[in-house]
């Protein structure tokens, strides 16, 4: 085999020395390993990535963004120094469009600091491209326990989804970790621990424990979850995750890749493929509340954009468009707020974290 793409040629040498891989480090090593990862090596959103997010799709989603993150300042007492953190900006198309809508507010923007969380010196770049035309100081940042502390607004879109994700399947003997080796054919193919986690069942949620053989159990490790839940109950402030996935701990195996708008197989072509699992949102919410914020949702993309004024702002759109873009203007908001295979508002959920004293934040009254 010597065609073998350098980052599967460091996986298989990982597994001869070690192994079989736990599944949460292959993700770790497909996305984000700095010389071949995925997004070290590519820009992958848009029609000519691999996938489009709801930015993408239309400016109203970011602009409605933008309108929550001004009514949260003003319901935080309008602080004359805040912390705006985006979470996995994509290209930063998103927040140009938050901050543009922000202007809504007066002294809103005056007050931002803004700080990007990203671990992509490609998307980074791009980022700095997209928002230097911002007035208000930015820096960048791996994670976000290196954002300075202070008064908080966080919006994260689709960034929960790509952190790696650990996987234990139902044996008889008990829960065995999931992991990734090399089959008799030379493949990478999936495997299991040879041992049963130790105590195991007793971390799952009361409903799972009777999950039957060959259930699969996915989860992440809770260290952003709870730092952001922290930051929120100390420094003060609100967080918006809006994220595919759903709304109770469940089983089954949701880990996918896409690569060109299509379904892949997640062990083909190792960082090439955009690797992804649904977010377990009963799950995020008990890893923030355990660190005393309150949590909120969630509820549906759709009907959080609907709560916010999506269809308001469409209309206004549609006012002052020519035909060919007013109809544009209906297509992006039967996507953002739709049903079924082909809408993003059901398959999509976003949830709220806040300080205790801010209340419900807006959408989620």
């Amino acid at each position: 085999m010597t065609d073998i793409p350098p980052l599967e040629a460091e996986i298989r040498r990982r597994i001869a020395a070690a192994g079989p891989m736990p599944v949460a480090e292959y993700m770790a090593l497909c996305l984000t390993d700095h010389r071949w990862g995925y997004y070290a090596t590519r820009d992958p959103f848009g029609a000519r990535g691999d996938f489009i997010t709801a930015p993408e799709v239309s400016q109203m989603f970011g602009e409605l963004i933008g309108l929550w993150m001004a009514a949260v300042w003003n319901r935080m007492g309008e602080p004359a120094n805040v912390h705006v953190i985006e979470l996995g900006p994509g290209r930063g198309s998103m927040m140009v469009d938050a901050l543009r809508a922000a202007k809504a507010l007066p002294g809103f923007r005056e007050a931002i600091a803004l700080h990007l969380v990203e671990a992509s010196q490609l998307l980074q770049a791009q980022q700095e491209r997209t928002l230097a035309q911002l007035p208000m100081p930015m820096s960048w940042h791996r994670a976000l326990s290196e954002v300075p502390t202070g008064p908080a607004i966080v919006v994260a879109n689709e960034f929960f989804d790509a952190l790696p994700v650990s996987q234990a399947v139902k044996a008889d003997d008990g829960w065995h970790e999931r992991r990734i080796g090399i089959d008799a054919e030379g493949r990478l193919a999936f495997t299991a621990a040879a041992e049963p986690l130790k105590h195991f069942e007793w971390l799952l949620p009361q409903t799972l424990r009777a999950a039957p053989a060959g259930a699969i159990f996915e989860w992440r490790n809770d260290t952003t979850a709870m730092e952001l839940g922290r930051r929120i109950a100390r420094d003060g402030g609100a967080a918006l995750v809006i994220d595919y996935g759903h709304a109770e701990s469940a089983v089954g195996e949701t880990l996918q890749a896409v690569g060109q708008h299509a379904f892949a197989d997640p062990l083909s072509a190792p960082g090439t493929l955009d690797l992804t699992a649904h977010v377990d949102f009963a799950a995020l919410a008990r890893a923030v509340e355990a660190m005393g914020a309150k949590a909120f949702g969630p509820i549906e993309q759709g009907e959080l954009l609907r709560r916010l004024g999506i269809e308001t702002r469409a209309a206004a759109l549609k006012a002052r468009a020519a035909p060919a873009a007013a109809a544009d203007v209906d297509s992006a908001l039967a996507r953002l707020t739709g049903q079924g295979r082909a809408g993003m508002g059901g398959l999509f959920k976003a949830a709220a974290f806040a300080q205790a004293s801010l209340g419900t934040p807006p959408g989620f009254e």
